[in-house]
């Protein structure tokens, strides 16, 4: 959803706001393609969080080899 987006967003200051309305509203169904990019993004980082907490929980931290196996997998 991310790429489609990019492809009718104008980043620059002044014509920022109209690209999103562009998007909502001349778009075929660019509106669906925006909310669905946005409750995806939230969704990511609510698994985000969720992940974090259940390792801070169990103490997943303690154990360097899974702790660097992490990083790699963030990484790559």
């Amino acid at each position: 959803t991310g790429l489609f987006l990019a492809m009718h967003y104008s980043p620059d200051a002044s014509t920022a706001f109209s690209s999103i309305a562009h998007i909502t509203r001349d778009v075929n169904y660019g509106w669906i393609i925006r909310y669905l990019h946005a409750n995806g993004a939230s969704m990511f980082f609510i698994c985000l969080f969720l992940h974090i907490g259940r390792g801070l929980y169990y103490g997943s931290f303690l154990y360097s080899e899974t702790w660097n196996i992490g990083i790699i997998l963030l990484l790559a």
